[in-house]
């Protein structure tokens, strides 16, 4: 019999078209002969509303934008699994709940551990990273301070709150440009796909950043910049993750944006890296390390700055790496030897057996 699996995307938040981008490849790289394969769209409202059943790959990203003629999903007990629901067949999908759900959600409101905690909720098996790896995650600064406890090597950086820089704009200018060298990049801290990151090369182009910037979150962080390469690795597993191959960032822009990710396709990739055995290695266990230190499940992608004595510094982790055709996760782990369909059938396989392990555990006094 085959698994009811739900592909969760669009979401509340910036990275809303990015996501939608994200489900669209995703659904290319099912096997519809082991799955039935459910359309789950929130809308930038955050109105969810749940599909007809995929017969096939999805070819345009209009197709999973659902109007209001289709049945809306906020009763979230039609979700579950029919032995768990007391709710008849669903009669606007024709199905009668989902056996596992892969959320497909970039940013906050889907991200960040906020749709991970319902889904625990729920008692569903999901695809991907639990609360605690997500949330964390999602906040550079506490992934970031993490990071420094766990010993992994990473770049300067100052962070604050928008009403501090509304109340000490002047302290904190002076703070930033004495502990920090040009060029500086300003990151909101709880956004992805470089929504939102400017590079700033002088004070006036730091107060411009700063305030975009907070359009997007009510936290920042300024980072110091670094001449380096940009390396990123892909992880995969639960209690026992692996590595792919390392891949190397080359943008033809000043720096790897929101555009060269995902629209233009301007920048280039080498893929695997040229790297020696020793970086490889480095780079290796700094990502497991990360992947550990957050307690992470399914997926991550780590980013790393390698510098020409090979230091390797941690820059960040996606826990919901993108798999839009020119997207770096699923292209290390093809160059590894997993296919794109392995790779989405693993990550369902990986979800399930968490789900299994967290049935295990008892939920009352002394095993009663």
């Amino acid at each position: 019999m085959k698994l009811k699996l739900g592909l969760l995307y669009g979401g509340k938040s910036a990275e809303h078209e990015v996501s939608l981008l994200t489900a669209r490849a995703v659904s290319q790289a099912i096997d519809f002969d082991k799955y039935e394969v459910y359309p789950v769209f929130i809308s930038k409202e955050g109105e969810w509303r749940k599909g007809q059943k995929l017969l096939g790959p999805v070819e345009t990203v209009e197709t999973l934008q659902f109007g209001d003629d289709t049945g809306k999903a906020n009763d979230i007990t039609s979700f579950l699994p029919a032995e768990n629901s007391a709710q008849e067949l669903d009669a606007s999908t024709g199905n009668e709940g989902l056996d596992v759900i892969f959320p497909l959600l970039h940013g906050p409101n889907g991200e960040d551990g906020t749709v991970q905690g319902l889904l625990e909720v729920l008692n569903l098996p999901y695809v991907g990273n639990g609360v605690l790896a997500s949330a964390a995650g999602m906040d550079k600064v506490v992934m970031k301070q993490l990071f420094a406890q766990a010993g992994l090597k990473q770049v300067p950086f100052v962070h604050f709150i928008r009403k501090e820089w509304k109340n000490n704009q002047a302290l904190l200018l002076e703070k930033i440009e004495s502990s920090l060298k040009w060029p500086l990049f300003v990151k909101p801290a709880n956004l992805g796909s470089s929504v939102g990151i400017t590079k700033a090369n002088n004070r006036e182009e730091l107060i411009k950043a700063i305030d975009l910037a907070f359009k997007y979150d009510r936290k920042i962080l300024v980072e110091q910049g670094i001449v380096a390469r940009e390396i990123e690795m892909s992880v995969l597993g639960n209690d026992t993750p692996r590595c792919s191959v390392a891949g190397e960032v080359l943008p033809t822009k000043d720096f790897y944006d929101y555009s060269a990710k995902y629209i233009d396709g301007t920048t280039n990739y080498a893929i695997p890296a040229k790297v020696s055995d020793r970086l490889q290695k480095s780079l290796e266990d700094a990502a497991i390390r990360a992947f550990k230190v957050l307690d992470c499940s399914g997926l991550v992608r780590a980013d790393f700055f390698v510098t020409d004595t090979e230091e390797v510094l941690i820059n960040e982790v996606n826990t919901m790496p993108g798999f839009t055709p020119i997207s770096m996760y699923p292209k290390l782990w093809m160059a590894s030897g997993l296919s794109y369909s392995d790779l989405i059938e693993e990550l369902i396989s990986l979800a399930i057996e968490r789900y299994e392990e967290k049935q295990q555990l008892e939920h009352s006094k002394d095993g009663e």
